[in-house]
Order: C-alpha cells, then structure tokens, then sequence
C-alpha cells in the first residue's frame, strides 16, 4: 500500500461519522456562561451565541493536506513573523510526517497557521469565551465545574508528565455536545489568546506586558479555585502569535449558516 493511500485511509477513519450527525463539527447551543476569566465582575454572565466546533483537534494528517494545497504555508516558506523557527520541526520534511502520527494532533503550529487553516475550512478559531464554555462540560452536564471530581480529573492531566509521543486524537469520551480531546491531550490556540489577562479597567493593571506571564494569572480571574484553566490563559497570554511549541495545537469554529469550503 502507498504512503498516499495509507494517509487516505487514516485521515477517513478519523473522521467516520455516526449515522445522522455530522463528522467534523459539533453544534454547540447558545447560553449564558460565567467565566473564569470575569474581569473583576465574579457571577456576572456572558452570552456566548450558539456556535460550531470540530469535534476534536486537527491532526498531524489534516495539517498535512492543508500545507499541500497551500505551499506559503510549509515549512520553510513561511516567513518567521508568521511562525517561528520550530514550526512544524517535529515533521521530517515539509511534507512528509515521518515518525509523527498521522492521526496525532498537530503541533509547533503558530496562531497565524492555525488561523489560516481554519479559514481554509470556512471557519475561524474559537474565542477564549467559546472554547471555556465547551471545556466546562462532561458527557453529561453543560457545567461541571462545582464538582471536586471533575475538577480532580482536570487537574490530573496538568500535572502529568509529557511523553515523546503524544495519543491520537478521539481518544477521550465525547462531552455533552460531542467534543472530545479538550482536556487530557493538548494546549489549543483561540483567537483572542492575546488579551486574555487584560482587565477591562486598565488603571487596575499597570502596563499590560507584565500579564503575559504566570504569576499575574489570577489578577483577573474570578474563580481562583480553578486552577487549572488559570493555567492555560496564564500560558496562552504569554505567547506571541508566531510561536510554536511541542505541546500547543487547535480547533477550528464557525458561525451558524457557514459554507464548507
């Protein structure tokens, strides 16, 4: 069998679909949510608007074949404001995966990529907002978070040590909405990772740079008891758009009534 073939194959039992629901994308229904993340404000709540979300994070395969059909995206063609000197450095050659597994999560993406890949699917990334409101659930409530078990289990995957490889996607069970992988696999880009930590006063903060890292995490966030998404904004806020690491993938979202491309 050809490598093409195999990585055909791979690619369509990633994404087999269950009869009567769509493969790649979940419909998230609208609600109000009071995030971690509340600016000051604890208890107030956001609207997030009803949405779409790949149900699992893109893979190694996926990133393959849009690099293919999009070449100032591979590696080495891409200028490094766009994605820095790691992008994609755990694949062989530009296109060709080598020991990375095809249906593992990509990533050493940059934002900047992830963004493009996304808009290549008729689609976006997820806001901050978009993506806490789906972390929030699982398999059977919208929100979990009052619950020290949950929570528990969240905590246990932060404080895990990285392996070489990291699992395929798919491999975590389905939350409410049928989203896997949101916790227990990788880091995700959204698309306002840049202003996670700035408050909407900003006499209470001082110079914004100083909340790009760890230690300013819980100056803006309301629900210090968890910790755990604390973690990822304090990481995310502390990235630049064009950086890449080992441990850093994506989703795409969209907005109802969104063409495929």
């Amino acid at each position: 069998m050809s490598r093409g073939l195999a990585l055909l194959l791979v690619l369509a039992a990633g994404i087999a679909p269950a009869a009567g629901r769509d493969a790649i994308w979940a419909e998230v229904p609208g609600g109000g949510f009071s995030s971690v993340l509340a600016l000051g404000q604890p208890g107030v709540e956001s609207r997030v608007e009803a949405f779409a979300l790949m149900r699992r994070p893109v893979s190694n395969a996926q990133f393959l074949e849009f690099v293919r059909t999009h070449p100032d995206w591979q590696r080495g063609a891409t200028p490094e404001v766009f994605a820095d000197g790691q992008y994609l450095s755990h694949w062989t050659q530009p296109l060709d995966l080598g020991e990375a597994g095809a249906n593992a999560p990509v990533t050493r993406v940059s934002w900047f990529a992830a963004s493009a890949y996304c808009e290549a699917q008729g689609g976006r990334l997820p806001t901050w907002l978009e993506w806490e409101y789906v972390a929030a659930s699982d398999e059977t409530r919208r929100d979990a978070r009052q619950d020290p078990a949950w929570r528990e289990r969240i905590l246990g995957w932060y404080s895990r040590t990285g392996g070489s490889a990291l699992p395929e996607v798919g491999q975590t069970p389905e939350n409410i909405y049928g989203v896997q992988d949101v916790h227990g696999l990788v880091w995700e880009w959204v698309e306002d990772f840049n202003a996670l930590m700035i408050s909407a006063d900003n006499r209470e903060q001082g110079d914004p740079d100083l909340l790009r890292f760890c230690g300013a995490g819980s100056l803006s966030a309301s629900d210090r008891d968890n910790y755990a998404i604390l973690m990822r904004t304090a990481m995310l806020s502390a990235l630049r758009a064009n950086a890449t690491t080992r441990n850093l993938g994506f989703r795409c979202a969209r907005d109802p009534g969104a063409a495929s491309p």
